[in-house]
């Protein structure tokens, strides 16, 4: 099966569109494919979905912490999210033709290049730490600033060890560090709450969070988005295909309406995972969301079909130029091929 992987960045920046068209610029010009981007100026931060063979997926992750480096720098960085880096999180996801232990050897290798090449002190976590299972949670604990504040010499301060990679350093003086995980898929999703003030919303968001005994695999903040006027429950639900993302839903929306609230909306960030429109169905999702589902599996079909139409393109480009003539036959397979899965074979059928 042709391998696809998965690259979610979440990069610590979210008021300049003109940064965001330059991430998605940098990843299209490594060969990968770039599925969805968003940013939000109270979080502060842009996530960029894309996909591609593990090599060019691999290059692009590298790209984009190449350019982060100069473009973000954490000492002026403000945002409601937590963060440690310029080029924060980096989370590499196996979709087909890929076990974890593939997206592993994806996140070593990137890691590794991240540090040598970038000079940036690198964190796995995920499925790719030593042992496996580190959590996000407690490598941003106190965020940027705890992290400079423990390598100040002389600081006596423990809060985080010291990076699995450095390239001499413990953190970045403007870039910070690079947490680079693997995991199965997650759920990014953010739900706008009425009527409840940043306490009663912080204290419904620590009760569900999963480490505190609440609902399993759910990661939890509450918010207060002032730029947007919003109060907002941020999650991320993982291994998002062995949950029921809408009996989580339901516990929030009940918890929300006990204490005098109201759900005002949801909102998916990156691509929908199936197993949630499969269980929810269509119309339902999107009364959620603001917008129509990015279902994941159907973008990752118009992927294949693109790759395997390019690679029998270059094959039948390279047949027509051999010195030594080739069969009519091959030359009319090759033809066909390309046409099938371009899908001029079906429009010729009806010309």
């Amino acid at each position: 099966m042709m391998p696809v992987l998965e690259a979610v960045p979440n990069l610590s920046f979210g008021r300049d569109t003109a940064l965001l068209e330059r991430c998605v610029e940098l990843v299209a010009g490594e060969g990968a494919e770039v599925l969805d981007y968003s940013s939000d100026p109270d979080h502060n931060r842009s996530v960029v979905t894309f996909i591609g063979s593990p090599a060019h997926v691999e290059s692009a992750a590298v790209a984009l912490a190449r350019w982060a480096v100069g473009a973000i720098d954490l000492r002026d960085h403000e945002g409601v999210h937590p963060r440690i880096g310029a080029l924060d999180v980096l989370p590499l996801v196996p979709i087909s033709g890929l076990d974890m232990s593939d997206a592993i050897r994806s996140a070593r290798r990137v890691g590794a290049r991240i540090a040598d090449e970038v000079g940036v002190p690198i964190y796995f976590y995920g499925e790719a730490s030593t042992p496996p299972g580190r959590r996000l949670a407690d490598l941003r604990r106190g965020g940027f600033e705890a992290l400079v504040a423990d390598a100040h010499p002389g600081s006596g301060r423990t809060r985080h060890p010291g990076p699995d990679l450095t390239p001499g350093i413990r953190v970045h003086p403007t870039a910070g560090v690079t947490c680079v995980g693997a995991r199965p898929l997650l759920l990014a999703w953010n739900i706008d709450v009425d009527g409840l003030d940043a306490g009663a919303l912080k204290r419904i968001a620590a009760e569900l969070r999963g480490s505190r005994g609440g609902i399993p695999g759910l990661r939890t903040l509450g918010l207060e988005l002032p730029h947007q006027g919003r109060m907002q429950i941020s999650m991320n639900l993982e291994d998002a295909g062995r949950r029921d993302a809408f009996a989580v839903f339901r516990r929030i929306e009940e918890r929300v309406e006990a204490e005098g609230g109201r759900l005002a909306g949801t909102e998916i960030i990156g691509m929908c995972p199936d197993e949630l429109v499969a269980r929810a169905g269509a119309d339902r999702l999107a009364t959620l969301d603001r917008t129509p589902p990015k279902v994941l599996s159907s973008r990752v079909a118009e992927h294949r079909v693109a790759r395997l139409k390019a690679a029998a393109e270059r094959v039948l480009e390279a047949a027509r130029a051999s010195v030594d003539a080739i069969p009519t036959a091959l030359n009319d397979e090759l033809t066909r091929l390309s046409e099938e899965l371009s899908g001029s074979g079906e429009r010729d059928e009806t010309r």
